[in-house]
């Protein structure tokens, strides 16, 4: 008998040339649901609906389509188990010898500007996690799929070995449970900010939980020593895993870090229309922070800040990148430069330091909403210290008011002892660090 293979994919990607080589390489037969049944049939490829193998209807709207003791007892019978081919066998049951099953775009939906919480909830799925769980269990007799990217490696194991071994399907049983704890746990963080929405005081959840994707393999942490990978949160690449790296060496952990740092700085200066800004950091720490009407004149105020500490440093600007600035920047030796974009003379002139790392950010000001930090046996989660600072709600007690060129000046001293670390002591003038 054929080999049965069951396809239920939201995300389509690579799903037509899959089930080609199932049918037409290893003679696999093809059951499916809704509209994975409906491409496979434009496609010209044979495939049973899942109503028709089961013999019930999809119903409530298309909510139950697959939860079936014929699909779920294909998948779940243990094979070496004379009792579970006999159940089989009595209710006319198939073994299922590959799932193929991608979920319902929950992150992408509400990450949509103006999506409902009804849309948000129906974009949860049940089916599909539920037979990524069944699968995943009974690994030991067949093989889940999850992701597009792992298609071209089963067709490589059915080719080598006629079948996936069973070091294949463990780690693809891995990526499955991966995959639904991360849809679960995005589930319940939309929830419990839907729950907080309208809280004066928002409460932390009494279960917290984070899980990602590793995107790039480190070549090592913070020393030699320590191993060190960078996962990415969500589906949708935000942050800097949506930054665009123009040039230079592959980021690493500390470069990493000290970016997140300099972009939480320049995030107080989100207003580049009035002011140009620049923030020059080694070790998380800012060694210069200035303004400018011009970003050449912001990023040499806060080089003559401390360039001894610069050498080798960080810079993060509240600008595009212009030529005069690329000019100056190459002057200094410099880990990685970050923007909101960059000029194309800017970039030809930055080309000739190959290894200096370029990066442009669009959105700098955006960043994690929780900070997590690890301690023994758990961690601590706080609310991220994303506060804009406004001198109007500020309280003079001197009798001696301050004037408006004070007070900005002391607006921008504010901004940048936040990011001071230990007991914080910033020292400027005329809009630039002085120590």
């Amino acid at each position: 008998m054929a080999r049965l293979a069951l396809l239920s994919t939201s995300d389509k990607t690579g799903l037509i040339d899959l089930a080609r080589h199932l049918v037409e390489e290893f003679g696999f037969d093809l059951i499916s649901s809704g509209g994975t049944a409906t491409a496979l049939k434009a496609a010209g490829l044979p495939v049973t609906k899942v109503s028709d193998y089961t013999g019930s209807p999809e119903i409530l709207g298309g909510r139950v389509k697959t939860l079936h003791p014929r699909i779920h007892g294909g998948i779940l019978a243990r094979r070496d188990l004379p009792e579970d081919r006999a159940d089989l066998e009595t209710n006319d049951i198939r073994p299922i010898d590959l799932v193929v099953v991608n979920l319902y775009p929950f992150e992408q939906t509400i990450a949509k500007e103006g999506v409902t919480f009804a849309e948000a909830i129906e974009n949860i799925d049940i089916g599909g996690p539920t037979l990524l769980r069944a699968s995943a269990k009974n690994h030991a007799h067949l093989t889940v799929l999850c992701n597009p990217g792992q298609y071209d490696s089963y067709l490589k194991e059915l080719r080598s070995n006629g079948k996936a071994s069973a070091e294949f399907r463990l780690s693809c049983a891995r990526t499955a449970f991966w995959h639904t704890a991360s849809y679960d746990r995005a589930i319940a963080t939309y929830l419990d900010a839907a729950g907080n929405a309208e809280a004066e005081h928002p409460t932390l959840p009494d279960t917290f939980s984070i899980s990602g994707h590793q995107i790039q393999s480190l070549r090592y942490g913070e020393n030699p020593h320590q191993g060190a990978a960078w996962y990415q949160v969500g589906t949708t690449a935000t942050g800097w895993t949506g930054a665009n790296k123009l040039q230079g060496k592959e980021l690493s952990y500390n470069n990493l870090i000290d970016l997140e740092a300099a972009r939480q700085i320049i995030a107080e200066f989100p207003d580049s229309r009035e002011d140009a800004a620049v923030a020059i950091l080694k070790h998380t720490n800012p060694c210069g922070v200035a303004m400018g009407s011009t970003l050449v004149e912001a990023y040499q105020k806060a080089l003559a800040a401390d360039s001894v500490s610069a050498f080798g440093g960080i810079v993060a600007c509240n600008r595009p990148l212009d030529a005069a600035t690329a000019t100056e920047l190459t002057k200094t030796f410099l880990e990685c430069v970050v923007a909101p974009d960059c000029e194309p003379e800017a970039a030809e002139i930055l080309a000739k330091k190959s290894k200096l790392r370029i990066l442009t950010l669009a959105d700098l000001q955006t960043g994690p909403k929780k900070t997590i930090k690890a301690i023994a046996g758990g961690f601590l989660v706080q609310e991220s210290d994303d506060a804009i600072a406004e001198p109007t709600e500020w309280k003079v007690v001197t009798e001696k008011q301050p004037t408006e060129e004070q007070l900005a000046e002391l607006l921008f001293a504010w901004k940048v002892v936040k990011h001071v670390k230990s007991n914080a002591i910033v020292v400027t003038g005329d809009r630039t660090t002085l120590g």
